[in-house]
Formats: structure tokens, C-alpha cells, sequence
């Protein structure tokens, strides 16, 4: 019975040989709860999803065991390739948003574990028995329900690591094949892209604790001149927050009018979606305002992947880079993914 919580992962550096390599989807992770037509979506923390997915519940029961549960992935896909910011936009309180989006924006569940099977807790065996008993019992899933693949031949998984971040993955996880079912516990490796960009530092925000630094706000030149917001690093210990108020005090001398991002206040996040200003659609009364900076300053930071234009998870602080002139910080610097599709991982499927 819900909830569960899931299995987790490590991040580590290089494949490791453990005989089972999975794709890493970049979705939000669910556990399916299925008693004959009743199904319960849980996600990471444990909490229903099920009513921001109502296409996905006649589609779970079409395609799975009558009783079950089984440990997945649910994914938006856009022109055949994963879409996080859509799949964000599928948690909405109106329920008549969630039924328009199911349509617009219609989602796909990926498995890739079997926790239990009728009166059957699968637990306390051995992965490679999961697995097994997954692919088995799910041999006739269709489009919208997918199993992930897998492979044992650590060549292929690294030309996996290399070809599906173009279909909008973030990297693989290896699997020990002995290894049990344990909730919460970092059993299982995960390894994604790290790459680093310059970006250029053109604001602030304030820390939720007090006067201190909360986050640095990135900037890239686009083709046409415009500083477009990209994103935030903001992984820094209390200590670190303080001085780097002192290192950004030179830089904070310069109005907001002036500043290329200056526009936000008047024209809204709406508009201008590469504006690091307005409020948060997550949270209504989380403020998103900034200190602007005279954009001069440039941080090397570490990245995943791109979403878009903006980066997909938040970049890590790597150092200042006073050799660099900000106006070369442009979009040029960052790294194409191969040309890659969903429909080349599950052929006909969810494009």
C-alpha cells in the first residue's frame, strides 16, 4: 500500500561494470500502485500525482497487471524529445488546467522496477529477478507505457550516455543485479554530463536566513546583443554567502532602470520569460525580485544539460573568471547535444 518511498541513487563519476545499465529519464519519478481499476500515482516524496495525470490511469490499466507495483518515470515528450518545463507545468491546482494540458500536453510512464506482483512483495529479491519478472509481465505495453531499456555491455551504455542526451536525457544508471528493493537508501549509480560554461553575473538575490547572499543570477549573450537569464548557482556555505556580498559590493552601483534586465518590473515575467524578475507559479508568495549588478563580473560554473535556453538543474560554482571579457559569454560556448529522438529509443512511440 502507498506510499513508498523510492530507491535512490549516487552520483559517481564513470560507469561503473555492474551488468545492468539503464537510461537516466528525465521526468518525474512515480511509483504505481495498481489494485484492479484502482491506481495511485506516488511521487519522489511520497505524495499522490494521481489527479495531474488522469490520461495516464486508463492507459496504466490497459497495460499492467492487475495488481501490482511498479517503480517508474513519468515524462512529457515534445518534438520527440523529453520536455521538463511542459511536464512542470502539468502540476496545477485547476482542474480544468489538468484535463486541458492531459490533452495538450499528454504524458508517458516509463518502468523500470516491479516492487509487487498480486499477493506477491518482490522487495527482498534480487534485481535481476525484478527485471526479469518487469519485462515479463509487461511484454505487451503500448504507447503511452513504455519499459525502459536496458543493457549489460558497459560499451553500448557509454554510446548511450553519449547518444540519448539528445532526446532530452541527462545521463544512465547502473544497477547492481543482486542487489534488493531498499526505500531511501543511495543503492543504485547514477551518472550525468558535467560541463562548464562562463556565464556572466549580473544580479543577486538575498538569502531566506538574512543579509547575505542567496543565489548568483547567470547571464548569456544571445546573438542579437540581449543578456538573457539562464539560470542561478546558489550551492555556497553560510560562510561563503557572506563574503561574496563583499566581493559583489563594487559591482552594485548601478540602478535598475539602467540594468539590461531593468524591464522586469514594468513588463512581467509573462512576456519575458528570459527575466529573472516576477513571482514564482510554484509558489505565490516566494519573491523572485533581484539586486541588480553592473554585469561585469564572470563565474565559471558546472552544468548538466541545457533545458531550452536555461539550464536544467542548477549549475554549481566552479570560480571567478577575471580574465574573461562578459561579452563573450555567449550561447556559442555551450555544447550541442547529438541529434538524437525518443522514437529512436521506443520506435512509434509518444512523439
Amino acid at each position: 500500500m502507498p506510499p513508498v518511498a523510492p530507491m535512490l541513487a549516487k552520483s559517481v563519476s564513470d560507469i561503473p561494470d555492474l551488468g545492468h545499465t539503464e537510461p537516466k529519464w528525465d521526468g518525474f519519478r512515480t511509483i504505481v500502485f495498481r489494485d484492479g481499476d484502482e491506481v495511485v500515482l506516488g511521487s519522489r516524496n511520497e505524495r499522490p500525482m494521481t489527479r495531474y495525470f488522469p490520461e495516464l490511469i486508463e492507459a496504466i490499466k490497459a497495460n499492467t497487471p492487475p495488481r501490482c507495483v511498479i517503480d517508474g518515470e513519468i515524462v512529457v515528450v515534445s518534438a520527440d524529445r523529453l520536455d521538463f518545463e511542459a511536464l512542470q507545468q502539468r502540476v496545477h491546482p485547476a482542474d480544468s488546467r489538468v484535463r486541458m494540458l492531459a490533452e495538450q500536453t499528454p504524458a508517458s510512464f516509463i518502468a523500470f522496477d516491479l516492487l509487487a506482483l498480486g499477493d506477491a512483495d518482490l522487495m527482498d529479491r534480487p534485481f535481476a529477478e525484478r527485471r526479469a519478472r518487469l519485462v515479463e509481465v509487461m511484454a505487451d505495453a503500448a504507447d503511452p507505457i513504455f519499459v525502459t531499456p536496458a543493457t549489460g555491455d558497459l560499451t553500448r551504455a557509454r554510446e548511450w550516455f553519449d547518444t540519448f542526451e539528445g532526446a532530452g536525457l541527462d545521463g544512465v544508471v547502473a544497477k547492481p543485479l543482486a542487489g534488493t528493493y531498499q526505500p531511501n537508501k543511495r543503492t543504485m549509480f547514477k551518472i550525468k554530463h558535467e560541463r562548464t560554461a562562463d556565464c556572466v553575473v549580473a544580479g543577486f538575490r538575498w538569502h531566506k536566513t538574512g543579509d547575505v547572499v542567496g543565489s548568483l543570477l547567470l547571464g548569456l549573450y544571445s546573438d542579437d546583443g540581449q543578456l538573457q537569464h539562464v539560470g542561478v548557482t546558489a550551492s555556497f556555505s553560510m560562510a561563503r554567502r557572506k563574503s561574496l556580498l563583499d566581493e559583489l559590493a563594487p559591482y552594485r552601483d548601478v540602478e535598475l532602470e539602467a540594468h539590461p534586465w531593468g524591464g522586469w518590473a514594468a513588463q512581467g515575467s509573462a512576456d519575458q520569460p528570459n527575466l529573472p524578475g516576477a513571482g514564482s507559479r510554484w509558489n505565490a508568495g516566494k519573491s523572485l525580485s533581484f539586486e541588480p549588478l553592473r554585469p561585469e563580473l564572470v563565474v565559471e560554473v558546472a552544468y548538466d544539460h541545457m533545458e531550452g535556453d536555461r539550464f536544467r538543474h542548477i549549475p554549481s560554482f566552479r570560480r571567478w573568471r577575471p580574465d574573461r571579457d562578459p561579452r563573450s559569454c555567449t550561447f556559442d560556448q555551450l555544447e550541442e547535444a547529438v541529434d538524437f529522438r525518443f522514437s529512436d529509443i521506443f520506435p512509434g512511440g509518444a512523439s
